[in-house]
């Protein structure tokens, strides 16, 4: 019995990677292909697994393609929040690299076109597209208002609104990750000293 143990925390612990392998490589198919062009055998092809064994896994095409979006969003939550949370860090470095996790390596040839496919298919991941960006929102807007001095956390909101719309913005006119960074880079600094330089309390609207 002793044995069996570990044995079979080793068999989940694979299993679970392998479910993550195949989640991976079904956002990306679905990317290539869009999701209508798409079919089970192409992302069998690309996770390196049989098609009864990717079927396994999802009984549906569409439970894939939800499984995979959930899987990439928790990922970028997860890393963003990790990232926030790093209370010992300067604020702007941890924004920067929470927008960056969490917008920014979404650009580019092939991983613009993952955001591309999560924006133009609302109608099968129901709240997804709505529910994590706003989690993300309130992220930023937590860090930023406990990162703030007394006097300027009211604004906490409304410089988290400013930082998406713009974040947002930067990534349709930019076409890698870098050029995404460096111009994000200068648009917190800019705000973050605007907030701190400003005359009196801020108040959010």
């Amino acid at each position: 019995m002793s044995s069996a143990g570990p044995a079979i925390l080793r068999q989940d612990e694979n299993d679970a990677g392998r479910r993550e392998h195949v989640l991976d490589a079904a956002l990306l198919t679905f990317a290539r292909y869009g999701y209508r062009k798409a079919s089970m055998e192409d992302v069998a092809r690309a996770a390196d697994i049989s098609r009864p064994g990717l079927y396994l896994y999802f009984a549906s095409k569409q439970d894939l393609f939800r499984a995979a979006v959930t899987h990439a969003l928790d990922t970028d939550i997860a890393a963003a929040e990790r990232l926030l949370a790093e209370t010992d860090r300067p604020l702007r470095d941890r924004l920067i690299e929470a927008f960056d996790q969490w917008t920014g390596r979404y650009i580019g040839p092939m991983t613009k076109d993952v955001a591309i496919l999560i924006e133009n298919n609302p109608d099968l991941l129901g709240p997804i597209p709505i529910e994590y960006p706003r989690r993300f929102a309130k992220m930023v807007t937590d860090a930023l208002t406990a990162g703030m001095s007394a006097d300027r956390a009211g604004a906490a909101s409304d410089v988290a609104r400013t930082l998406l719309s713009t974040a947002n913005g930067i990534k349709h006119e930019v076409s890698t990750r870098e050029e995404f960074l460096a111009r994000l880079t200068i648009a917190t600094d800019l705000l973050l000293l605007a907030v701190i330089a400003a005359p009196g309390p801020l108040v959010g609207h």
